[in-house]
Order: structure tokens, then C-alpha cells, then sequence
């Protein structure tokens, strides 16, 4: 016993040395000599920390940050949780199925309403058919878009300007539409000419474009827009690639909820239910107008594909639109109008129930897309901890997560090598940024955080030295 003992600690000893060699030199790399960096490795089995430098010094986490938010919900929430989208009238509804009264379309943040990436796609017949069953057969009235549970700030204050008004930070509001999302197709000429704006889809009424794209011999999409919450003029710089009959650059939806509104109307007229009134989202209908309180009955309730659908794809695909719907839809939860305040302080406040320390948790968004966003590799760290040995929601988690090699946006990071299948996580990328959250589970089990900002090299190179930590140091 005394023997194995020995070697038992001998193993430990040389275990500890090897891992702080490697430590040592990652964090002493001529490349990250300008760089912040914060790291916490820890074997879950024994509670020993593998590795630590500047633990709890927070960093730029970028997209790491969905791992708190979708974790939070999932403890909040349940993994079995779905968003609802209720239909309601005001009004009379007469014997003869004439509604003298408004259909009302209510959102709860539902990121799933005509998304291409999951949900019911014929939804909107279904709706017809709810009024059919009511037996409305016209509405003296409009159909309103109410997505007053959200407040009204759409794009989170905290983001870029150069970022606000694209696809992958759109308005985040109680009404959530086709991903909220615009793809706008360009025709492109010669290098130094404007391509032409050939199509949209959706046709979003009223939508103005502004466009001051150049083609170029780029061969990627350079293309940005830029607009406030729900205006409805964009305007388009940038470069595409030159010479494409065709070239899709994705703009942000302006108006999700009206743009529901007005193809639910076209459904019904589709369908013979005529309507004498218009399509408007809450704030138009509202404008102008001396509204007394009015009682809704309830038609119909949509319910949204399941939380634990819905995290996955924002964990794998490290998608903002999802995250975010979500993450201020946790507002819901205590208040009656849900805010990014909201939604921050109910975060902290579970995570700080749970032991972990939220001084080192600076959050300003949902998806980590704000630079204003700091999080340290310790925080990550007993987070994932947490979610691996005590939460009742473990596996929905792991399986939500990107796999090394495999899956997701980790389906190239740590491709070939002994780690290729064996690290689960989430990475993080924006400008100046690489991160990442997860767990070494190679006959072992590890919960690990490497966030690195401001290298001296470009992005692509620091992936390849926090690569090679991870490799050397779980060998």
C-alpha cells in the first residue's frame, strides 16, 4: 500500500511539473506577449487545479458567453420549456362569424416562428384554421402584432454600430419572425462598379435599401448594413466579389412583428376571411390613439420546439438571433416586460445563489457580441463544473455543446489530433478575441477556460497556439 501510495504521489508530482511547463509556455509565447489571458483547468474528479494564470481576470469571452446564458435558462426554465405565441380578439364575434373587434398576435420571444433552422413551417395555416374553428368568417378589424412583453430597445446598446442592422445582431424583440432575418441578393459587375439589388426574400413591404456596395476582387462577403430598430430604410456598404449573377448578403429583418402581421392578413384573405382593416405591429396601431383597456379572449396558442432544441442550435452554431430571443425572454420569468437589465441581473443572482463569484461576470448581452462583455476563465470554469456533476440538466447540456473535430463551430478545432472527439465545448471569436469554454474528456475529466485577447498575431494563429496548449498540457 505504502508502495502504490508513493507512486500515486510521484504520478501526481509529475503530472503537476508537466502541466506547468506547458502553462508556462503558452503564457510566455512571443505571439500572446501583448495579450490578456486568463486560464483554469480543473480535474472534476479530484477537485486538483491543473492549470491557472490570472484565474480571475476577466476577459473578452465573446461567443463563450452563450454557455452562461443557455445554461441559466435551462436551470430556470427545464429543457422540456416552450415559447408562447397566442392569437386573441377583441371585440364582439357575431352569430353570423363576423368579429367586430382586432386579432391580436402576442409574442413571448419565440426564436423559432418561421426559421429556417427548426419549427413548424406551416404554421400560419394552422392559425387560419384556429379562426375557421372559432367560426370568424370576417373581421371587421386589423390584425396587430403585439410584441409589447419586450421592451422596445431591439438592437442591445452595447453592440457596434458596424455590427447593428446585420443578420447576426438583429432587433431582439417579443415578436421574433423568419430569423429575423433579410436575405438580399446582388448581381455584380466589373471590379469598381455598384452591383444592382435584384431581389429580396422575404419582400418586406415599405423596406428602402441604400446601396453603396462596390464590387471588388474579394472573394468573400464584405457587405454591411446599417439601420436604428425598426426603421425601415437600410443602408448597404462594403464589397462583394465582382462578376456573380447572383451574391446573398443578409441584412436584419426591420420590423418582425408587422411582417408576421401582414403575411398572417394575406393567409386569411388567401383563405376567404376578408378583412377591413390593416397590419400593424403594437407601437403603430398605438400611435395616435386614445385606447381604453379592452378584454382578449384567447384562440389559440403556438408553442415553440423545445428549449433543449433551441439551445443546441445556439451552442453548436453560435447563433446570436436564438441566444438572444432567449436570453431576454428570462426577464419573463419575474417581470411582466422583459429588458437586458432584467435578463443580467437575473442571471447574476442564480449564478451567485450557486457559489460562483460574479464580481468576475461583467455582462452587457446574451451571446457574447458586446466588447463590452468580460468574463474570467474561473467563472467559466465552475460554471461548466457545475453543470457537469450537479445540475439535472447535464446531458441536454453536453449534447447542446460542439464537439473537437466533429461538430459545430469546433468541427475543425483540434481536427486529427488526440483531442479530435474528446473536447466538448464553445468557442468565442470576434475582433481581437479567442476563447473557449468545455471538457477534456480524454480518460479524463476536465472543465477548462483559455480566453485570449489582443494577441500580436491575427486570429487563425492564436487559434493554433491555444491549440497546441491544449494538446500539450492534456497529453
Amino acid at each position: 500500500m505504502r508502495t502504490f501510495s508513493l507512486l500515486l504521489f510521484t504520478f501526481f508530482f509529475i503530472s503537476l511539473a508537466y502541466s506547468q511547463d506547458a502553462l508556462t509556455k503558452f503564457v510566455n509565447h512571443s505571439s500572446l506577449r501583448t495579450a490578456n489571458i486568463s486560464v483554469y483547468i480543473k480535474d472534476m474528479k479530484t477537485g486538483r487545479v491543473v492549470a491557472e494564470h490570472r484565474a480571475s481576470r476577466a476577459a473578452i469571452p465573446a461567443s463563450t458567453m452563450k454557455v452562461i446564458t443557455t445554461a441559466t435558462a435551462l436551470e430556470l426554465l427545464g429543457a422540456g420549456y416552450t415559447f408562447e405565441t397566442t392569437l386573441s380578439y377583441d371585440g364582439t364575434l357575431e352569430p353570423g362569424g363576423i368579429l367586430n373587434g382586432n386579432i391580436y398576435i402576442v409574442g413571448s420571444g419565440d426564436p423559432t416562428l418561421g426559421s429556417s433552422k427548426m419549427g413548424d413551417s406551416g404554421f400560419l395555416n394552422k392559425w387560419v384554421n384556429a379562426l375557421r374553428q372559432a367560426g370568424i368568417k370576417k373581421i371587421n378589424g386589423n390584425i396587430i402584432g403585439d410584441d409589447s412583453r419586450f421592451d422596445n430597445e431591439g438592437s442591445n446598446s452595447k453592440w457596434t454600430w458596424d455590427d447593428i442592422g446585420n443578420y447576426y445582431a438583429p432587433g431582439i424583440w417579443g415578436i421574433a419572425y423568419r430569423d429575423n432575418t433579410v436575405a438580399v441578393t446582388f448581381q455584380s459587375g466589373a471590379p469598381g462598379s455598384t452591383p444592382a439589388i435584384i431581389r429580396q426574400q422575404p419582400q418586406v413591404p415599405g423596406m428602402t435599401i441604400d446601396n453603396y456596395v462596390t464590387s471588388t476582387k474579394t472573394t468573400s462577403d464584405n457587405a454591411y448594413f446599417f439601420g436604428a430598430p425598426k426603421s425601415m430604410n437600410r443602408v448597404v456598404r462594403g464589397e462583394i466579389p465582382a462578376n456573380r449573377p447572383s451574391f446573398v448578403v443578409r441584412a436584419e429583418l426591420p420590423n418582425p412583428a408587422l411582417l408576421l402581421a401582414q403575411e398572417f392578413q394575406a393567409a386569411l384573405t388567401a383563405e376567404g376571411i376578408g378583412i377591413s382593416g390593416g397590419a400593424f405591429d403594437q407601437d403603430m396601431y398605438q400611435r395616435g390613439r386614445m385606447l381604453a383597456p379592452v378584454t382578449r379572449t384567447t384562440l389559440y396558442t403556438h408553442n415553440s420546439a423545445p428549449l433543449s432544441e433551441i439551445i443546441k442550435e445556439a451552442n453548436q452554431k453560435s447563433n446570436n438571433f436564438y441566444t438572444e430571443q432567449l436570453f431576454k425572454s428570462l426577464s419573463l420569468s419575474k417581470h411582466p416586460i422583459a429588458t437586458n437589465q432584467r435578463s443580467i441581473e437575473i442571471v447574476r443572482q442564480f449564478w451567485r445563489e450557486k457559489g460562483l463569484d460574479t464580481t468576475e461576470l461583467f455582462m452587457e448581452d446574451g451571446s457574447g457580441l458586446s466588447p463590452a462583455n468580460a468574463v474570467s476563465a474561473r467563472f467559466f470554469t465552475e460554471l461548466m463544473e457545475y453543470m457537469y456533476r450537479k445540475s439535472a440538466n447535464r446531458e441536454v447540456f453536453i449534447n447542446s455543446l460542439a464537439v473537437a473535430g466533429k461538430v459545430g463551430t469546433l468541427a475543425g478545432f483540434l481536427k486529427n489530433t488526440p483531442l479530435d472527439g474528446k473536447l466538448t465545448g464553445k468557442s468565442g471569436t470576434i475582433s481581437r478575441v479567442r476563447s473557449y469554454t468545455g471538457y477534456i474528456t480524454n480518460n479524463r475529466e476536465w472543465a477548462f477556460a483559455v480566453l485570449v485577447n489582443n494577441s500580436a498575431v491575427n486570429s487563425w494563429q492564436t487559434l493554433s497556439i491555444i491549440e497546441d496548449f491544449l494538446k500539450e498540457i492534456s497529453k
